[in-house]
Formats: structure tokens, C-alpha cells, sequence
């Protein structure tokens, strides 16, 4: 059950925390192409009682599209292509700017999150099932719904 002061960064460090939800995670982004914060999201509204109706959906997605384009996306590919390793580039210099990179890329997830609990209705309820939450976000997402992968993550994010 989430702390009543936890914000939906507190709850997200919680939740990727949580025994398999980073594997989850990395699962729906790179397999299915799903945002990973905006399904965090989905589960945090879930777990904190928020009901999420059409409009909340899809300005979260609005949001969440802008900021991936403009920011967490091109960080994330030039964080992976730093990853291979080019015998014409020093190791430590590339491992170096690599962490500073993947600093930056945290950092605009932690603004696309910030924008996104701003766009959460207030809590109306007790908990709710994370697997219904998480299939209305990815429905507006994407126009295929990873069903079993969403069921993955809803059974790993914490109550």
C-alpha cells in the first residue's frame, strides 16, 4: 500500500525496486515499444485509488509522447550507442560520458513524471487492479495491447 505523502516518483523508485518489474519494464519498452513511465504511472493511479477516464489518458499519452520525442529517447539512443565499445575510443572516457548521459535521461523521465502526476485526477477510491489501468494506457499508447506482458507487470508493482 503506498504512503499517503508518496509522491508518483516515490512510489515509481518503490515499484522498479520490486523484484522483476525493471525486467517487466525493459520487457514492454523494447519489445512492445510502450513507455515505461506512463505505465508507471497507470500503475500508481491504480495503487493510490485514482480513477482514469479517457481525458486523463490521453493527455498522460500526449504528455508522455512530447517528452520521449523531444528528450528521453534520443538520450536513451546515444546512452546505448555509447554502450558498444570502439577500439578508437577510450574506455573510460566513453564509460564516463555514458553515466553522464544516462544522468540526463533520468532526469527527463523524472520531468515527464513530474508532468504526469500533475495530469492525475485525485483519488476517489480504494486501490484499484493495476492490469486495468495499465491495458487503458497502453490501448491509447499503442494499437496493439501486449496483454501477457502487461499482466506481468501488474502481478510484480507493489499494492
Amino acid at each position: 500500500m503506498p504512503e499517503p505523502d508518496d509522491t508518483f516518483w516515490d512510489w515509481a523508485l518503490k515499484a522498479y525496486a520490486a523484484p522483476g518489474v525493471p525486467e517487466a519494464c525493459l520487457q514492454l519498452q523494447d519489445g512492445t515499444g510502450q513507455n515505461v513511465p506512463l505505465l508507471l504511472w497507470a500503475g500508481w493511479t491504480a495503487a493510490t485509488g485514482r480513477l482514469l477516464d479517457e481525458d486523463a489518458i490521453e493527455g498522460a499519452c500526449d504528455c508522455a509522447r512530447a517528452w520521449d520525442a523531444a528528450a528521453v529517447a534520443p538520450l536513451r539512443t546515444l546512452r546505448r550507442t555509447l554502450k558498444n565499445t570502439n577500439p578508437d575510443i577510450d574506455n573510460a572516457a566513453r564509460e564516463s560520458l555514458r553515466e553522464s548521459v544516462k544522468a540526463v535521461e533520468l532526469a527527463a523521465e523524472r520531468h515527464l513524471m513530474a508532468g504526469l502526476e500533475v495530469l492525475a485526477p485525485a483519488p476517489t477510491g480504494p486501490p484499484r487492479p493495476a492490469i486495468d489501468a495499465l491495458a487503458s494506457v497502453a490501448r491509447v499508447w499503442s494499437r496493439v495491447v501486449p496483454r501477457p506482458a502487461l499482466t506481468t507487470l501488474a502481478e510484480r508493482l507493489p499494492a
